[in-house]
């Protein structure tokens, strides 16, 4: 009985044996398969999707890419520390222009009386708030300074960001000055909660964030978030957090927000002008979240994407304009149906509120008219809606 079970193991063995036989060309070098292990990906991967070539030269620099940018940027980053009856808290903020504009979050100078700002230079001077933005979470501070000691840094594109581009912020977490971090763009056209909010409390949407795993925690807010090219790309807003440390401070997740920097450029010049900037409003609800399978079959048949309308503002823009919300109690508590389904804005696509946020605040003012292509009851229209303000 035994005589079998070792033939077939002898017979396995020969199998592997010849699958594993490698039989070298005549002009085979070892020396290739090393130099070739980093870039080459094998076929197998996917026969759709290109291999990713790293240039091994490109990666050995990096280091002095980041050294060369810190050494570079680092003075135009800024220590705010802000003053209120409760206290004092500090925050991070960075040089606008060479007339003496800083630029950092509202919430870092918020019901503040006085606020002091400290250079990488050691030079320390106070400033004043001259305009804020409770929407994008943006302060413009304004001090006193010769144009010969600020350092403004330049602003890049955002729109151009790719995810999985290197990022790195410079700040002062827990006023630990002039911390630089490194990630990667994780994702954009994000949204949180606006710090303004409507008249029964429910929070506007802010938009158009950069999602970054570059570590930012409490004392970042107001500064950078940089691409390798020295360009401001973002203001480091919020962190996503599951906790707090012993000490009562945010703890980080790898998950941080920067407002872009095509809102920014699109902004300040408006607050440095005239104090104020007025965002488009449309007058409806959506979801933060992308919609699960299940509630999609709940509210059509045709799309599982799109941006939902969960309510319309009764008056508002999109009442006006004759949106529909949802009114149809289904099976998941709180959750109704029979709402419109926004898939395009001005013929471009958009599969989630994030989209269509950010585009409306990057490219459009109040009293602008922009075109929704909705479905209602599975069937396609189109809607002109003109935009409020908030």
């Amino acid at each position: 009985m035994r005589k079998p079970v070792v033939l077939s193991i002898a017979l396995l063995l020969l199998v592997v044996l010849m699958a594993c036989v490698f039989i070298p060309s005549q002009d085979w070098n070892p020396s290739d398969v090393l130099e070739n292990v980093v870039t080459k990906v094998p076929d197998i991967v996917s026969p759709n999707v290109p291999p990713v070539f790293v240039n091994a030269e490109d990666l050995a620099n990096v280091d002095q890419v980041l050294t060369t940018l810190y050494e570079r940027v680092n003075p135009g980053v800024v220590t705010i520390i802000a003053t209120t009856r409760q206290g004092e808290g500090s925050g991070s903020g960075f040089v606008y222009d060479y007339e003496g504009h800083i630029l950092t979050n509202y919430h870092v100078v918020k019901d503040a009386e006085t606020i002091e700002v400290d250079f990488a230079s050691g030079k320390k001077i106070y400033g004043d708030v001259i305009a804020t933005d409770v929407d994008s979470d943006i302060a413009v501070i304004h001090v006193d300074m010769p144009a010969a000691e600020l350092v403004p840094l330049s602003l890049g594109d955002s729109d151009q960001l790719k995810v999985g581009q290197m990022v790195v912020a410079i700040g002062n977490p827990y006023r630990l000055t002039s911390t630089m971090t490194l990630g990667v763009v994780s994702a954009k056209g994000r949204i949180l909660d606006s710090l303004r909010t409507t008249e029964d409390f429910t929070s506007y949407t802010a938009g158009d964030l950069i999602q970054t795993d570059a570590a930012i925690n409490p004392g970042n807010s107001g500064g950078p978030l940089l691409n390798l090219a020295g360009q401001v790309v973002g203001i480091n807003r919020a962190i996503r957090t599951s906790g707090t440390t012993l000490e009562g401070g945010a703890v980080n997740t790898g998950i941080g927000y920067a407002v872009s920097i095509n809102i920014v450029k699109r902004v300040v010049p408006v607050l440095i002008s005239k104090g104020s900037y007025d965002y488009p409003l449309m007058g409806i609800s959506s979801s933060s979240n992308e919609l699960t399978l299940s509630m999609w079959k709940k509210i059509s048949h045709t799309v599982t994407s799109g941006v939902y309308v969960v309510s319309v503002t009764p008056g508002g823009p999109a009442d006006r304009a004759g949106l529909v919300g949802g009114s149809q109690a289904t099976d998941v508590q709180g959750f109704y149906s029979g709402g419109d389904i926004i898939t395009a804005v001005d013929g471009l696509p958009v599969n989630i509120y994030g989209d269509l946020i950010s585009y409306i605040f990057k490219n459009k003012s109040p009293g602008d008219v922009i075109v929704l292509t909705i479905i209602r009851n599975d069937r396609e229209m189109e809607v002109p809606l003109t935009l409020g303000s908030r």
